[in-house]
């Protein structure tokens, strides 16, 4: 009887033993922070670093556009030629006209008639600018042998490339063909000339009577050349 009280003993205490250390266990389970089996974790929110400030984004459409202010003196986008207040720009070639001479006249200038050797059958008129600025002689006079309604006919081949502009005492020079070809019309003689200068217009300004050289002669068929820098031009024709 002893032994099986002494081994019923010993059972129970195994037994109370046993239970003992799962309490111990337990408890210290939850000592030391374990969770049970089979309970979900739970996910923590990283924490923001302090100090830091974060913005949201703003909503599509609604950020506001980057402004770029243009450099001082420029257009935005420009090419840095954009005017500077205050300050003119420069004029372009196109935007610079030059005011033109007044027109060599009887008022300004002299006129006269001579005879040369070479070529033959032709007269010279010489303008000079005797007034106290520059004077330009414009296209070609207008010649009238003694009072004729018609004017003599210019040569257009004669044109100079730019307007003869005369300082003051400078000369100008005119080629006058007499006669035609030989035979076409009877020559007539002439005493005076009447010499029409013109203005930038081609409009008559003032006539100037010359007489002429002694058996002067003329057929209608000649012709008087533009006014010329150079007498050697004057008289190539």
């Amino acid at each position: 009887m002893r032994t099986n009280r002494t081994r019923t003993i010993a059972l129970a205490a195994s037994v109370v033993a046993a239970a003992l250390s799962l309490t111990a266990c337990g408890g210290e389970d939850k000592a030391m922070g374990t969770k049970p089996a089979g309970a979900a974790e739970t996910a923590t929110p990283a924490a923001t670093s302090t100090g830091a400030t974060t913005q949201p984004d703003a909503p599509e459409g609604g950020r506001p556009e980057t402004q770029t202010v243009p450099a001082e003196g420029k257009h935005a986008g420009g090419n840095g030629n954009a005017d500077t207040p205050g300050k003119k720009p420069a004029a372009g070639p196109n935007e610079e006209i030059a005011a033109a001479s007044p027109a060599c006249t009887p008022k300004n200038s002299t006129v006269k008639v001579s005879s040369v050797s070479r070529p033959i059958n032709h007269l010279l008129l010489t303008v000079t600018n005797t007034g106290s600025t520059n004077c330009s002689a414009y296209y070609a006079p207008f010649l009238r042998f003694d009072g004729a309604q018609a004017v003599y006919p210019v040569l257009d081949d004669s044109k100079p490339q730019a307007v003869v502009t005369l300082a003051p005492g400078e000369e100008a020079y005119a080629g006058i063909a007499l006669l035609g070809e030989p035979g076409e019309n009877e020559p007539v003689k002439s005493d005076n000339l009447g010499v029409i200068m013109v203005d930038r217009g081609n409009k008559p300004k003032g006539e100037a009577t010359l007489k002429l050289p002694a058996g002067t002669s003329t057929d209608g068929l000649g012709f008087v050349t533009y006014w010329q820098s150079d007498l050697e031009n004057a008289l190539m024709y």
